[in-house]
């Protein structure tokens, strides 16, 4: 370190991604198309003719995935996302796809969220959309779960850890206030991931074997009923299942697993360039620290 050179909190809280003008639009644009990909049973009238092609959703919005990946590539540009940053994303991907698989299927209980969330606070709003996308195509991968059904897992996991980095006061808030408040976004981020994952299913049940199911002849306060009826009689056991496993973690792994992450992106200093100062005469570098 050059003399004279003093860390600053900007240094120490570096992230690992940022969100530049191109993945802001790119963000926006796959948001938009996944509003409209999820939640068309509400925003389509009755008479419209999607209504009359529910059997065909699932491969017309397989399209989304494709610009899910455009978003990886566009946030990991904008950035300037280098080699340090880059493993960093593999690492946590990994244990995110490790963690999956151990507790799904089990009343929802569901570590990788807890990592996610955690990771999204740590390392920003960019590096979390990244992380939580990239992590949900890997876990598909390992446990065969490749489908149409995968853009719209991506796109909302993106959304939860995303989330966490949007959270107020990552450079003040500490300590128990600070597990609270991601054990309190873990809870409500876990019934909406689960809600909003169930918009990708629910318009396929058949209408004549349940009185939940999508109607595409009803109107929206009518389907709107049958939805939050379908969520309470088929989800809300998992979804509490996620809730508890995400708060349970956040709070009694939450700390050492905060300082292990802020110890990397320090370490790893990804944003952080390196600098030429003379010093009689001579150049040295400067390397951060």
């Amino acid at each position: 370190m050059t003399a004279g050179r003093t860390t600053t909190s900007h240094d120490r809280q570096a992230r690992a991604v940022r969100l530049g003008p191109r993945s802001v639009a790119a963000l926006l644009l796959v948001s938009a198309v996944g509003v409209a990909g999820f939640g068309w049973p509400f925003l389509a009238p009755p008479d419209a003719s999607l209504n009359a092609h529910t059997q065909d959703a699932p491969w017309l919005f397989a399209g989304v995935l494709v610009l899910m990946v455009a978003v990886v590539a566009a946030t990991i540009s904008d950035s300037g996302l280098g080699p340090k940053a880059v493993a960093m994303l593999g690492v946590l991907a990994a244990a995110g796809a490790a963690l999956r698989p151990i507790g799904a299927g089990t009343a929802g209980l569901e570590p990788m969220f807890f990592l996610m969330v955690l990771s999204g606070r740590v390392l920003g709003p960019g590096f979390g959309f990244v992380l939580g996308s990239v992590t949900m195509f890997a876990s598909a991968l390992l446990t065969g779960g490749v489908g149409p059904w995968l853009p719209f897992q991506m796109l909302a996991m993106g959304w939860f850890t995303m989330g966490a980095g949007l959270l107020p006061g990552p450079d003040r808030l500490r300590g128990r206030a600070e597990l609270l408040m991601l054990a309190a976004y873990g809870f409500l981020a876990a019934f909406a991931y689960g809600t909003v994952m169930n918009l990708a299913g629910w318009t396929f049940m058949n209408t004549l074997a349940s009185n939940i199911a999508f109607d595409p002849d009803a109107s929206l306060p009518t389907n709107l009923a049958r939805f939050l009826s379908y969520c309470l009689a088929t989800s809300l056991g998992w979804d509490g299942g996620r809730a508890a496993m995400t708060v349970l973690l956040t709070l009694t792994l939450g700390t050492p697993v905060l300082k292990a992450l802020r110890r990397a992106t320090r370490r790893a200093a990804f944003e952080t360039p390196v600098t030429f100062e003379g010093r009689d005469g001579e150049g040295e570098t400067s390397h951060p620290v």
